[in-house]
């Protein structure tokens, strides 16, 4: 490549960088949260430790819901979405254990807490779901917020797939093959 040309390039991959970066701290200057991972609301919830302080919701299944969430409260959750719980330490403990379960069900996925954070830095509540679940929570008005609950399928769409392709993969190239549900390769 020619000096001029890899200047050119350097340029134009700077300057999308910087409309990026930009572009996200614009995002959360704009009137919109987020959740942040968190090792004490990890294992909060894997002691199964009910706080009073906070108010539950679950969203998606029952047995093994796609988040559970609890939101301070002097905040309220606007919602037709979640469904509010009233935990005790047993009936939050039979769920956080399900939803391990069924993570570790779909090779090596696991549940992780995060601080549920609003516009102005303020920790307004706490998440639990699948590592790679993402939110946004927005703020509307006399601290009333608006958070969206991960998809539905959130199981299905961390099926590990993936991890059965590198085994596939790993295979193919001379080594034992153990695919755990040949049903997928169809």
């Amino acid at each position: 490549m020619k000096p001029i040309k890899r200047i050119y390039v350097i340029s134009f991959v700077c300057v999308l960088m910087f409309l990026c970066t930009s572009g996200c701290a614009g995002l959360r200057m704009s009137g919109y949260g987020y959740i942040d991972p968190s090792r004490d609301v990890t294992e909060a919830f894997e002691n199964y430790e009910v706080k009073p302080g906070l108010n539950y919701y679950v969203s998606g299944r029952d047995l093994y819901p796609g988040a559970i969430i609890g939101i301070d409260k002097r905040y309220t959750l606007v919602t037709k979405m979640w469904k509010k719980r009233e935990f005790t330490t047993e009936t939050l403990k039979a769920l956080v254990l399900n939803m391990q379960t069924k993570a570790m069900d779909l090779d090596f996925i696991f549940v992780h807490g995060f601080n549920i954070v609003d516009e102005e830095g303020n920790d307004i509540g706490d998440w639990y779901s699948l590592h790679r679940a993402t939110t946004s929570v927005k703020g509307i008005e006399d601290n009333q917020f608006i958070i969206p609950t991960p998809p539905f399928d959130i199981y299905e769409e961390n099926d590990g797939w993936i991890f059965r392709k590198l085994i596939l993969l790993h295979g193919f190239f001379g080594k034992t093959s153990y695919i755990r549900n040949p049903d997928y390769l169809n």
